[in-house]
């Protein structure tokens, strides 16, 4: 092994918030009829990859990431290796996650980890692994990790995996606010489900229709009315739009100066209440960030 190969292997992964999330209802597989438009952010865990004696590990600086088979990290490392045509199980590298993006609220960190992993791993184990192989693992794993294989502005459709490069939104600051609770994705579509049911069809967000609606967002803050509060003080801070990011819980506030973010998230922070400031990327800025560097 020479010695560049020797050194860590830093990656990006970057943060993503739903400018729309439009559930359109239960599909006949069972998963839901998504049309939602994703937006990648500036804000980012950083993974290192170090040589290691023994088998694939993770670490992480944040407790509350899993650092077992839980973690998509994890599932990626076994497909690339795999893919790499490597027998056994994932040896000889480890990563530790610094991790910066909350769990639990919807902006996509477990997943922008694992697109972060498949192109560390790729550059590590499988070199020769096409574009097409690596995109078909991310997009296995989840929506989510789909997306940031490409960044900016991007509709999907179907389970939100069928994706659709969109012209990039002007650049906003972004202000970030989560409350001292987190929302898991399982709970907030099976909630989504229960209204569906006892509506007998989307009939009730149909009244909400409009360029940003997250139908996740009323039946999440229907059990956690902080939720809305934050929205409407982002909005009363001066947010030209604010909403609930995925699954929750975290929401987020578009401005158009960083004066304007940093002032509104200072304001909204408070001991049940983390809030970041950052800015959108488009999709240029997007794939620079998250290109493997040696440390």
């Amino acid at each position: 092994m020479s010695s560049s190969s020797r050194r860590p292997l830093r990656v990006r992964a970057c943060a993503k918030i739903n400018l729309t999330l439009r559930v359109l209802g239960i599909r006949p597989d069972g998963y839901h009829e998504l049309r939602t438009t994703f937006q990648s952010l500036a804000l980012h865990d950083t993974l290192v990859f170090s040589p290691v004696r023994g088998p694939f590990a993770i670490s992480a600086s944040d407790p509350a990431c899993p650092a077992d088979d839980s973690n998509l990290v994890w599932k990626v490392a076994h497909q690339v290796w795999k893919a790499s045509g490597r027998r056994g199980g994932p040896a000889g590298v480890g990563v530790h996650i610094v991790k910066r993006i909350p769990v639990q609220a919807g902006l996509g960190g477990g997943s922008s980890d694992a697109a972060a992993a498949l192109r560390a791993l790729r550059a590590l184990w499988a070199p020769a692994l096409p574009d097409a192989r690596l995109e078909a693992i991310g997009r296995s794993l989840g929506a989510d990790v789909a997306f940031f294989m490409h960044g900016g502005t991007v509709l999907g459709v179907e389970r939100g995996d069928l994706l659709f490069p969109l012209q990039d939104r002007a650049p906003a600051w972004v202000v970030l606010a989560r409350p001292d609770f987190g929302v898991s994705t399982k709970d907030a579509y099976s909630w989504w489900d229960d209204a569906y049911r006892q509506a007998r069809g989307p009939a009730a967000s149909d009244r909400l229709r409009g360029e940003y609606v997250n139908d996740l967002e009323p039946p999440v803050a229907t059990r956690h009315p902080r939720v809305t509060q934050l929205v409407r003080k982002l909005k009363r801070e001066g947010a030209d739009f604010a909403a609930m990011s995925g699954s929750g819980s975290a929401v987020f506030g578009l401005f158009a100066t960083r004066t304007d973010a940093v002032r509104a998230a200072g304001r909204i922070r408070n001991r049940h209440t983390a809030s970041w400031v950052t800015r959108t990327t488009n999709r240029r800025e997007y794939l620079r960030a998250v290109g493997p560097t040696r440390a």
